[in-house]
């Protein structure tokens, strides 16, 4: 009873302080020049570029109106890493939870915050975000476990100057058959360039970092200062003191910060994309941004000293300071095996286990929430209702689950869970391959981090992997998937259906979320499975016929198909035609025989131009003479071909002395005959 006591008077406690905040979001086009570079079009807030931030504390109720005034896209948004307990439609993705909201119309997020930390919101719809519909979000705790003087936020960031429905087309194309992401134009720093901070002198600060970007990771430190870990994705941590940390796309991390006493000089803080991510580096990209400590204003802003290596602290060992041990033995183990490749549209598409991500036509909470889950028809715990492409997986209420994820790739990822933070029990170095359970491996999971990290958001190395643990008690549905955007964008993501039949039992979806589906040219269906089947039908078998549910390119298929084949024997006897005709055609022309014949004539003499040599006509094949109006001997070759004379004169020239000439005229017909043995008659 004790406890149960000091739980409810916490409670209390909390709703007594808990107030409402209310954000209202115009979502349209403006304009912005944050690197200096490129003037461009991006999505503002009520006009304005970088979007707000969101500050909240821990227990109060967040309300965000959003009205679509883009014109030409959809939206949405999505609050990254809150938990939504109970609030599962709030959480955003599109054709996840909701549908895309269509441009003038407005949509409700209205949800309760429990977690204290550093986050961030964006567009969950077709890799919109960064067109800059991104900023971030701050939950303050006032029993924050460390104690500071002044809290800062400072978002990194990479930054393209076109908008991305020019890049996404080029970049999921047959012109692009080895998926290059996208190289970034640049590196921001609050959206900005050259940013100063102004520092006080002996003053602890919190820095509360975010990576907002839409693919690079980023180095990140500061210039003859010690910073202390405290948080990462919203879990307190024992303080931990680094030099230097990475955090990559969609992770964040805290740290304090003391200022020096001595006032004299300014220091750099500097952000510095992994290029490891990058297939080419253009000439002149600068991949730093740097900011400053502002300790002194008429002192100069020195450039970063030259760094040999980058050696950041690695995020696995941190303990958070909870100390909550290693979760039970897993109900449920999940393989992923990581993969890019072609499709037979000769794009580059990512997969989780040879499957790729493609957005069904009902979104898949609405899935959940219609489908049939009575004793006779318990359709709502079958992932075939969900469809193929999703790549569903159904979890049940408070189990245990392990994902083990093997990086198949060459390149870096950071995978993200909605609606869960995970332990992290294993992750390999890079190039250490597949993952296995099996001690003396090599690649087994040690299990030595005791407490294990917790975080939403974890890189895999190249060719390398890892292994994470989770508790089933949030039901909704949820993706998992990499938070590369350009990755996001070709497929690597699979849903967790967790809990479905209760989330049927404590969830009703608001009029205006539904709206959002109803009204609009392309009305989508908030009923039936994957493929739209099943919605209002009393026939409950159409909820697992799935003809119709939306589907990525088919598989370039192994050898040849039936059209390669009749293409490569066409060619092959066109080929063999063409070899025959030129031989017919050179052995049919005796111009060999006729030159020596034409020779042999001019120097007996024998012959004249109104004597054929040999055939019975002057309408045949035969050699004449002729003399000039200069006196010399001219032999004229008459060669019979099909129904064409060709006739050629063949001029002998100079002396004796000089030996043997050769000259060529063409005939009537233009064809130019050769005499190659001429002598002086």
């Amino acid at each position: 009873m004790r406890i149960l006591s000091r739980i409810a008077l916490l409670s209390l406690t909390t709703a007594a302080h808990a107030a409402t905040v209310v954000y209202d979001f115009n979502v349209s086009w403006v304009t912005a020049n944050p690197d200096g570079l490129a003037e461009r079009q991006v999505i503002g807030i009520n006009n304005q570029w970088p979007p707000p931030r969101i500050d909240v504390q821990v227990g109060d109720r967040l309300i965000v109106n959003l009205h679509n005034s883009l014109g030409d896209e959809d939206t949405s948004l999505h609050f990254h890493g809150l938990f939504m307990n109970g609030s599962n439609h709030m959480d955003g993705p599109v054709m996840v939870t909701q549908c895309p909201i269509p441009p003038g119309a407005s949509f409700t997020y209205n949800f309760t915050v429990d977690q204290p930390g550093t986050y961030w919101y964006h567009s969950h719809n077709k890799g919109q975000y960064p067109d800059g519909f991104r900023g971030p979000l701050v939950i303050h705790d006032p029993k924050a476990p460390f104690k500071y003087n002044e809290e800062l936020v400072l978002t990194v960031s990479d930054w393209y100057h076109d908008r991305m429905s020019v890049l996404q087309p080029h970049f999921m194309s047959k012109y692009n058959p080895t998926g290059a992401e996208p190289v970034p134009k640049s590196a921001l720093m609050n959206d900005t360039q050259n940013l100063t901070v102004p520092m006080v002198p002996d003053r602890t600060y919190l820095f509360r970092i975010a990576n907002i970007g839409a693919f690079a990771g980023q180095y990140i430190w500061v210039e003859d200062h010690t910073i202390t870990i405290v948080e990462m994705d919203g879990v307190y941590v024992h303080p931990t003191e680094t030099s230097m940390i990475y955090v990559a796309a969609a992770q964040r991390c805290s740290f304090l910060l003391t200022a020096k006493k001595e006032t004299s000089r300014n220091f750099p803080i500097v952000a510095s994309m992994d290029t490891t991510l990058f297939d080419t580096i253009p000439p002149g990209l600068n991949t730093n941004v740097t900011s400053y400590l502002l300790y002194n204003h008429t002192a100069p802003l020195p450039s970063p000293t030259p760094l040999d290596s980058l050696t950041p602290l690695d995020d696995t060992l941190l303990r958070p300071q909870d100390d909550i041990d290693i979760l039970p033995s897993p109900d449920q183990t999940i393989t992923l095996n990581v993969t890019m490749n072609n499709l037979a549209s000769g794009a580059n598409y990512a997969f989780f286990n040879d499957i790729t991500y493609v957005s069904p036509r009902v979104p898949t909470l609405y899935t959940v929430l219609s489908s049939p889950n009575s004793s006779s028809s318990q359709l709502t715990t079958n992932p075939a209702i969900y469809g193929t492409y999703t790549h569903p997986f159904v979890l049940a209420h408070n189990s245990i689950v392990q994902i083990v994820l093997n990086n198949l790739d060459s390149g870096r990822h950071p995978f993200h869970l909605h609606g869960h933070q995970f332990q992290v029990l294993h992750r390999s170095a890079a190039d250490e391959g597949t993952w296995s359970s099996t001690p003396g491996s090599g690649t087994e999971s040690n299990h030595t981090q005791a407490p294990p990290m917790r975080r939403d958001t974890l890189v895999v190395e190249p060719n390398g992997n890892a292994v994470i643990r989770f508790q089933a008690d949030n039901p909704g549905v949820w993706l998992f998937h990499c938070h590369i955007e350009w990755h996001m964008i070709s497929g690597l993501a699979v849903t967790f259906i967790e809990a479905p039949s209760v989330l049927q039992q404590t969830l009703d979806i608001p009029q205006d979320h539904l709206a959002a589906c109803r009204d609009r040219q392309d009305p989508i269906p908030v009923e039936g499975n994957a493929a739209g089947r099943g919605g209002g039908n009393k026939d409950v078998t159409q909820w697992l016929v799935l003809d119709g549910q939306p589907m990525p390119p088919k598989a370039i298929p192994a050898g040849f198909t039936g059209g390669g084949i009749a293409a490569l024997v066409m060619s092959c006897f066109t080929g063999i035609l063409g070899v025959a005709v030129v031989a017919w055609y050179g052995f049919s022309e005796p111009v060999a025989e006729s030159n020596a014949a034409a020779a042999a004539a001019a120097a007996a003499g024998k012959v004249n131009r109104n004597s054929p040599a040999t055939g019975e006509s002057g309408s045949e094949s035969g050699v004449y003479t002729d003399v000039d109006s200069a006196g010399k001997s001219v032999s004229v070759v008459k060669i019979k071909r099909g129904t064409e004379a060709v006739e050629s004169e063949a001029v002998s020239f100079g002396s004796e002395e000089d030996g043997m000439g050769m000259a060529s005229k063409k005939g009537d017909n233009g064809v130019v005959v050769d005499v190659d043995a001429i002598t002086r008659a």
